[in-house]
């Protein structure tokens, strides 16, 4: 079984500010990524993997805590490298940065993004296939998004989400996702999913 994971939620996130690579998480990210531990604890998990970038990795130290499982670093995991936009506001943007034609400034293309995620995708799927056990990979909204659309077989009548909740569980058995976006452990700490 992988465990497909967004990281927990950052100031960036709670501000509406494209995130820089060093964002750390927020007192109520610790809070969600200890809920997401108490979560997976119980699981037999054999790895987790993570995006090297800061708020991912709080977020899976939380996780190998709870479930003693070694933690493997993975830069291919890491979000969309949005450059010279990373730390500006949505609210100040006069672009749509989601925008399928949109090349940021000193970032990457959605097509050099989306084959570091696939190429990142098939080491977590070959990694799983050897690990005794569960595999947890912690990692981005858009990165978890960019693996539904392009490796996952959805639940009927499931849709991928446009946004990921912070700590949000897609559950992977094979290449069908079973569960999607769960962020039922959060309780009242659950957010409204920004990207």
């Amino acid at each position: 079984m992988i465990y497909l994971v967004r990281h927990g939620e950052t100031d960036a996130n709670a501000a509406r500010v494209v995130q820089r690579p060093d964002a750390p998480l927020s007192a109520r990210g610790h809070a969600q990524a200890e809920r997401l531990a108490r979560r997976l604890a119980a699981a037999p998990v054999g790895v987790v993997l993570s995006s090297d970038l800061r708020r991912a990795v709080e977020t899976a130290s939380r996780v190998t805590r709870a479930t003693a499982a070694p933690l493997v670093l993975d830069p291919g995991l890491a979000e969309r490298d949005f450059g010279d936009v990373r730390g500006t506001a949505y609210a100040d943007l006069d672009v749509d940065i989601f925008g399928a034609d949109y090349a940021p400034p000193g970032g990457e293309t959605w097509d050099v993004f989306h084959r570091r995620v696939d190429a990142a995708w098939s080491r977590v799927v070959a990694r799983a296939a050897e690990t005794p056990g569960d595999v947890v990979v912690v990692t981005h909204g858009l990165v978890c998004r960019a693996v539904a659309i392009r490796h996952l077989v959805l639940p009927p009548g499931a849709v991928v989400p446009l946004a990921w909740g912070n700590t949000a569980v897609t559950v992977v058995d094979g290449r069908v996702a079973t569960l999607v976006g769960c962020t039922a452990h959060l309780g009242d700490l659950a957010d409204a999913g920004p990207v």
